[in-house]
């Protein structure tokens, strides 16, 4: 073994041991591999960067404005509000369609943007209908993922082992080539997921009641001309309203943790409250705070609150008055937003989060995922790491009217309530959105154009005909992905440099030797399929495709079953919520435990191993 082997296989190490552990954000740790494999040689300079050139990346780029396109103008919306007849289904029929629906709309779209809308769908089932978002929301995720590996273009992960293939051996994959399989593996994981969603979680009360989802965090600064200052905290309205709960009071930097009701309140004083929405609003309209005119530009520049108190004699000043004739009258809007992988606000306090989005809108209180017994446990911690967001929070801000599609184009965010008028998308764009993704399609499945040449041409159809804006297309982008892309890539290159690859392949070989090729197969994609479980999916199947290939290649084998098991394999990350990223989406969303991940998906997993290592061997 040489060194440059073992070089790569601590750099490997690394990888999964960062991975794993989510010590740094994808982006970061992308970056982290470009400097390792420059510093050690592993890669020439040119090397390095080719990930960002690479042609599966620049198509899946393409793939995610077009669905950011099909989003912005309400497509998948309208594709999926047909569901909402299932009220009146029986559960596992209902259960039955929604999964189809699902992973029939992410063969062509991402899965990522499905779950996002079933997201809001679902919740709205749940007002309406009562419909249980426990039973649904893990289904729809799995059925998405599974739905994905039907088609070429259905996920990243597709596309990345086609492009290994391409270099390594010259053939590519066909559009549909491996749709059949696909669909195979669709159907058996809906039938097991329809014998076992008994075991997800029911929610008969209200959601609201069981996880505080209509709860919010926020803190009040006391300015000096307030009249709560040297008031005590009992004959305060946050004492005097039952569903007002007061967690901490921050006096000099200082966390009191153990209040009283005798305690008296001081200018400066930072209180960090729990409430309702509705408690909420009616602090804002009796005075309690002001988010608007002068004091939103305040905002600005104050360090350490969420909201800024308005002292009770507060008035308006002459500048702020021309400020406000100036604005005229907009219409203010409260939007609760959805944290969701990859956006920039993940890990940022309010603090940070209101420096970040101010003019534009203003946060008014956080939304934790968590129940508030869990955030009890938390109270000794500082004010900046109890309200730093993660995701699946919610954050309630107000804004002008006008500025709600940058939100709902934005910064990985999903909206989720609008409690004013929302305006409309127009049924041109919706429709013109769907024919181009179907002229896309289209034109890649007949073999008109290749993949990359066909997202393109969709991609700059959406932008002349102005289904998407270029300003929102750069917000909205999960650049996270294609950062990992652009890191990844370079990895797998310097295995190829290293030898890495051929070393690994010699050693399997030789444990392998007499085995027959279902054994074989099975094993590439167990172990596929278990390091995609800690590992993103991307990252797993740039480690593991060239072994497969290489694999195919020692034992005279057809190489076509090899790189479909790696496919296959790295995709199917069901019995933890790590590996993929619609699993991470739901999972942080508090409905769930690890265990419904581990016993649901981990059958689902096993017969997927024998059925995939059945299917695929039969090939050879």
């Amino acid at each position: 073994m040489t060194w440059e082997i073992i070089l790569v296989f601590l750099i490997i190490g690394a990888v999964i041991f960062l991975f794993a552990f989510e010590i740094f954000p994808m982006d970061k740790i992308s970056f982290c591999i470009i400097a390792a494999l420059l510093l050690t040689g592993l890669v020439s300079p040119e090397e390095a960067v080719s990930g960002f050139s690479n042609k599966a990346v620049i198509t899946i780029l393409c793939l995610m404005i077009l669905a950011i396109g099909l989003e912005e103008n309400g497509a998948i919306s309208w594709l999926a509000k047909g569901l909402k007849v299932l009220k009146n289904w029986p559960m596992v029929f209902a259960l039955l369609a929604i999964m189809l629906i699902a992973g029939s709309i992410s063969a062509f779209v991402s899965s990522t943007a499905v779950v996002i809308v079933f997201i809001k769908i679902v919740a709205e089932l749940k007002e309406k209908y009562q419909m249980p978002p426990g039973k649904m929301l893990l289904p729809i995720s799995f059925a998405s993922i599974l739905g994905g590996s039907c088609t070429l273009m259905g996920t990243s992960t597709n596309l990345l082992v086609n492009n290994i293939s391409a270099r390594y051996t010259g053939e590519r994959l066909g559009f549909f080539e491996f749709t059949w399989m696909g669909a195979i593996f669709l159907i058996v994981s809906v039938i097991i997921i329809l014998l076992f969603y008994k075991f997800l979680p029911q929610e008969t009360g209200d959601l609201s009641d069981n996880y505080d989802l209509d709860r919010y965090l926020l803190t009040i600064d006391v300015e000096p001309d307030s009249s709560l200052v040297n008031i005590k905290l009992g004959d305060s309205f946050m004492f005097k309203e039952s569903d007002i709960t007061v967690l901490r009071i921050t006096r000099n930097g200082r966390d009191q943790n153990i209040l009283n009701k005798n305690m008296s309140i001081r200018a400066h004083d930072v209180i960090l409250l729990h409430c309702s929405l509705d408690n909420l609003q009616q602090m804002r309209s009796e005075g309690y705070f002001d988010i608007e005119g002068e004091e939103a530009d305040q905002l600005k520049s104050t360090k350490g609150t969420q909201i800024k108190k308005v002292g009770a004699t507060a008035k308006k000043n002459k500048k702020a008055s021309e400020k406000e004739e100036e604005k005229g009258d907009r219409e203010s809007v409260l939007l609760e937003l959805l944290l969701l992988p990859g956006s920039r606000f993940v890990g940022r306090t309010i603090t940070e989060l209101k420096r970040m989005i101010v003019p534009r809108a203003i946060p008014l209180a956080v939304n934790k995922r968590k129940k508030l017994t869990n955030l009890k446990t938390r109270l000794y911690q500082s004010n900046k790491e109890f309200t730093r967001l993660k995701i699946g929070d919610r954050v309630l801000i107000q804004t002008d009217a006008e500025y709600v599609p940058n939100f709902e184009n934005s910064n990985n965010l999903a909206v989720l309530n609008q409690f004013e008028g929302r305006p409309p998308t127009t049924v041109y764009k919706r429709n013109l959105s769907i024919l181009i993704l179907l002229s896309t399609i289209i034109l890649a499945a007949t073999g008109v154009f290749e993949v990359m040449t066909s997202v393109i041409t969709g991609t700059l159809a959406m932008l002349l005909f102005k289904c998407i804006e270029l300003n929102h297309i750069y917000e909205k982008i999960n650049w996270q992905i294609i950062f990992l892309l652009a890191g990844m890539i370079p990895l797998g290159i310097a295995m190829s440099n290293a030898k890495a690859d051929e070393f690994i392949t010699q050693e399997l070989l030789g444990l392998m030797a007499g085995q027959k090729p279902m054994i074989i197969i099975g094993l590439l994609f167990l172990t596929t399929m278990l390091l995609s479980s800690v590992v993103s999916n991307n990252a797993t199947a740039i480690i593991m495709a060239p072994i497969g290939i290489s694999l195919a290649n020692g034992l005279n084998l057809d190489v076509k079953p090899f790189i479909l098991s790696v496919m296959f394999a790295a995709n199917f990350s069901f019995f933890t919520p790590l590996g993929y990223q619609t699993n991470a989406l739901i999972f942080s969303m508090g409905i769930y435990k690890f265990k419904h991940f581990l016993i649901i998906g981990g059958v689902i997993s096993v017969v997927l191993w024998v059925v995939a290592t059945l299917l695929l061997s039969a090939m050879l």
